[in-house]
C-alpha cells in the first residue's frame, strides 16, 4: 500500500495557468496516465483545463464552492455535494461562490472510475486502482491492520498490490463528521495493466 499527503506535494500551475494543483497519483506514469488523482486550489474565476478523452470526477474539499459553466448548463458544487462527473473535453468556466476553493479531482482515461463518500465498509475492487482520500484525520482499518492518517492524505493500492482485497476497509475520523473522506477506484483492464 502507498500513502501520500497533499501537504508533501509541491503545487504546480494548471495546464492553462488558472490555478495550482498537487498531483497525488498518476498511474502508470505521470507522462502517460490512465488514472490521476489531484488536489487543486482555485483562487479566482476562470476556465478549467481541457482533458479530451478523460472522465472527470470533481468534489469540493474546502471553501464556499463553485459554479461551473458548461455549454448547456450551469452546476453549483459545494462541500458535501455528490461528486460531479463530466467529460474532460468540456473545460467548463468556473466562478467562485465565495472565497478560494480547494477541490479533489479523479481523472480516468480508458475506463470508468468512481468517487464516493466514506460511509461504512468498502471493498476495493479486485483489479485496478483503489484507495481512500481523507478530508479529516482519522484511522483506516482493514481487518487487524490499522493506519493513522492525517487530513488530505491518499492511501491506495495499484494492480498487483491487492493483498487486502478480501477484507473490507473502514475509516473513522478523529472528530465525528458527516464527510470524513472519499473512496475512489478505477477498474484497469489487463491490457492497461500491461502497458
Amino acid at each position: 500500500m502507498q500513502q501520500l499527503s497533499a501537504r508533501d506535494v509541491a503545487p504546480v500551475p494548471w495546464r492553462n495557468g488558472g490555478g495550482l494543483t498537487r498531483e497525488l497519483l498518476a498511474w502508470p506514469s505521470p507522462q502517460d496516465w490512465r488514472c490521476r488523482l489531484s488536489v487543486a486550489d482555485i483562487a479566482s474565476d476562470g476556465p478549467f483545463s481541457a482533458f479530451p478523452g478523460v472522465e472527470r470526477h470533481f468534489v469540493v474539499l474546502e471553501g464556499d464552492g463553485v459554479r461551473l459553466h458548461f455549454a448547456d448548463r450551469q452546476v453549483e458544487q459545494r462541500l458535501g455535494d455528490a461528486p460531479l462527473v463530466f467529460d474532460g473535453v468540456a473545460a467548463p468556466g468556473c466562478s467562485l461562490l465565495g472565497g478560494p476553493v480547494r477541490d479533489l479531482n479523479l481523472m480516468c482515461r480508458g475506463g470508468h472510475g468512481a468517487l464516493q463518500p466514506v460511509d461504512g465498509e468498502w471493498r476495493p475492487p479486485r483489479d485496478g486502482i483503489a484507495g481512500l482520500f481523507t478530508r479529516m484525520a482519522g484511522t483506516w482499518r482493514a481487518g487487524a491492520e490499522t493506519r493513522a492518517l492525517p487530513a488530505q492524505t491518499l492511501l491506495m493500492v495499484t494492480p498487483g498490490d491487492h493483498a487486502t482485497e478480501a477484507t473490507p476497509w473502514t475509516f473513522e475520523p478523529d472528530t465525528p463528521t458527516a464527510l470524513p473522506g472519499w473512496w475512489f477506484c478505477q477498474e484497469i483492464t489487463q491490457e492497461d495493466s500491461d502497458t
